[in-house]
């Protein structure tokens, strides 16, 4: 009997490939549509320690390598739509059969966060380790991390909507799981598929560790119907634009939840 009892076949259970995902990803907030007479659009939002869901915002503090820094207008709170928090609270309920529990870096994302990062971090970033980067080519490398802030109701940048959450596994008041990188990694390490289908024989046990613990997280958050980013194993989304993509949904249920 190992210690994560009854949730070892999710440690087991390979994500796949994730090519399609990107595509089907690509461009989701101007293809997809936002439902205004769907009677999720305008619910409320919520904190998540209301819904015994643990964490911290990531941006409010100065202990949050890489930036090291408060990012100005970052929130203390972790805000998110009431069904969004609910499906969260059957996640960690299933966690809690291992021990385990989830926590939250960010949910909902003040615009003053995403433009600073879409607009001067991440560019600044990019182009100190690839001085060659500009125009379009450096735009597109932003926005596989960093979606432009929200320009309408139409088009809202995910964190805005309230529907979309960055966490992770920890036990129970203790340490996080190993995920193989840090949060906001910005490489091809944060990809959800980074462990997938390395060469057995070059195999660590970390990133033995780092593959099984991304499962974990990456079905415990499918089996409740969230979406999850390819590139970043730690974000995932329920009724914004990119969850309708990614899921088949008709539509998205929520817009920029502070201009509702």
């Amino acid at each position: 009997m190992t210690l994560f009892k009854s949730l070892d076949a999710l440690r087991l259970r390979p994500i796949g490939d994730q090519a399609a995902v990107r595509i089907a990803r690509k461009d989701c907030r101007t293809r997809i549509t936002i439902r205004r007479d769907n009677a999720l659009f305008g619910e409320k939002m919520v904190e998540a320690c209301a819904f015994g869901l643990k964490g911290e915002n990531f941006y409010a503090q100065d202990k949050n390598p890489p930036y090291w820094q408060k990012v100005e207008g970052a929130t203390d709170k972790l805000l998110l739509r009431q069904s969004v928090a609910e499906k969260l609270r059957k996640v960690n309920a299933r966690a809690a059969e291992a021990g385990l529990e989830l926590f939250l870096f960010d949910a909902w994302r003040p615009r003053a966060v995403q433009v600073f990062f879409h607009d001067v971090w991440m560019p600044r970033e990019l182009q100190r380790r690839n001085p060659a980067l500009t125009g379009a080519a450096l735009t597109e490398e932003v926005e596989r991390y960093w979606a432009a802030p929200s320009a309408d109701e139409t088009s809202p940048a995910p964190h805005a909507t309230g529907g979309a959450v960055d966490l992770t596994l920890r036990w129970k008041g203790g340490d996080a799981l190993w995920m193989g990188s840090l949060f906001d990694d910005v490489t091809q390490l944060a990809n959800r598929d980074r462990f997938e289908s390395l060469d057995a024989g070059n195999f660590s046990f970390s990133d033995q560790e780092a593959r099984a613990n991304r499962r974990l997280l990456h079905w415990l958050m499918a089996e409740e119907d969230f979406a999850a980013h390819p590139d970043e194993w730690w974000h995932f989304s329920w009724g914004d634009q990119m969850w309708a993509a990614l899921t088949g949904a008709p539509h998205a249920h929520y817009s920029d939840a502070i201009s509702e």
